[in-house]
Formats: structure tokens, sequence, C-alpha cells
């Protein structure tokens, strides 16, 4: 029988599974698993870097810190300098180590003054799927599609289902879907493809008015 994850049994004793595998590192996987803050700062991160990167960078922090756990009163405690200092050393936990380390540093903070520090009490006090994506969309760095994603990704992955989240979660694919480390290909080119589509439909010309309705343009004074 599989371990319950940490992230999924605070969310009301469902069983989760023992690693998200978002990376090729099984370690990295676990700690996704394992640690409601991790995965949550690997989804902050999950933008203009790949999904392994994103996901794989909560161990290098982890470790860095030199910690049992990833605690977000340690971490809103810490010198933004020494958190700066940390995501740039390499390899670099972002593309863009200097804005990372501080939404992370402010999400920290979030989760203090707002949680009183236990990341997951931000999804397992919600009783809708609406209250979830509203929390969501408050703590720094979600905008709405990384909201929408992470609703997907705690009922498709760790069992957080509060009544509604599908109607609120993401609708396409997501790294919410990777059940395999080997998924992450297939979802990585439907989204080239998404964007691709809607790229093409932003660059179509208008269509030009028809006989009809230029017959019907009358020129001032005629």
């Amino acid at each position: 029988m599989p371990a319950r994850s940490d992230a999924a049994a605070s969310a009301g004793g469902v069983a989760g599974p023992e690693a998200l595998h978002f990376t090729a590192d099984p370690e990295a996987n676990r700690l996704l698993a394992q640690e409601p803050l991790a995965v949550l700062i690997g989804m902050l991160l999950d933008q203009q870097v790949t999904m392994e990167w994103a996901f794989g960078a909560p161990l290098l922090l982890k470790r860095r810190l030199g910690v049992d756990h990833l605690d977000a009163s340690a971490i809103a405690a810490m010198d933004p300098a020494a958190l700066d200092a940390m995501f740039r050393d390499k390899p670099a936990l972002h593309r863009y180590p200097g804005s990372m380390a501080k939404r992370t540093h402010d999400l920290c903070r979030y989760i203090v003054d707002n949680y009183d520090g236990r990341t997951e009490a931000i999804w397992n006090g919600a009783a809708t799927g609406d209250e979830l994506l509203a929390r969501m969309l408050a703590l720094p760095g979600f905008g709405k599609d990384k909201a929408r994603i992470f609703v997907a990704l705690l009922g498709k992955r760790l069992g957080v289902q509060p009544p509604g989240w599908e109607k609120v979660g993401a609708d396409w694919a997501s790294i919410a879907d990777v059940d395999s480390f080997e998924r992450i290909t297939e979802i990585r080119e439907k989204k080239r493809a998404a964007k691709a589509a809607k790229k093409a439909a932003k660059s179509q010309p208008p269509k030009a008015a028809t006989k009809t309705s230029q017959a019907r343009i009358r020129r001032p004074g005629k």
C-alpha cells in the first residue's frame, strides 16, 4: 500500500502518491509529494523555464538551506539577500533567480501572515472549488492560469477535491496531468501546439468587406 503524501494527508486524510513525477530525480519527486511548500514553490517557479527545472528547484533549495524540511516561517525570516544568493548559486534555481527569490520570499511571508506558516492550510480549509481558487489567486506570484493549474494539480494528483474543483481547475494540458515523467514531453508538445494555434488565430488578417456591405457605405454628401 503506497504511503500517503503529507500534502494529501493534510487535506483530510486522502491517500496521496509517494511521489509526483515532475522531474527525472526520484528524490525531488518524493519531496514534491511529501512537503506542501515544495510543490507550491515548484508551481511558483514554473514559468519561462522547463517544468523539470522549476519542480527540481525545491530540492536544491532545501539542500542549500541545510534543513530537514522546507518551512515557510524560516524562509520568511531570512535576509532577502541571503535567499537571493542561494537562488543565484550554480546551478541557478531559475532563469531569473533574483526576481524568483523575491517572489519565493514574498510567498512565504504571505503564508506566515495568513496561514500561520502552514502551507497546507491554504487548501485544507477551502470548502469549495471557488474558495480554493480564490485562495490561490491571492498568493503572490499566482495569476489566473497558474492558480487554475495548481487547483487541477491538487485535485488530480493529491486528492484535494472540494466541491466544484473540476469547474475552476485548468481544463487544458498542464503539469496537473503528469502521472509519469514520460508524459512531460507529451504535455509540453500539447502546450506548444496550443500556443501556436492561438498565435496563428491572432495573425489572421481581418475579413475583407463584401460587395454588398461596400455598397451600403455612402460617401458624405452623396
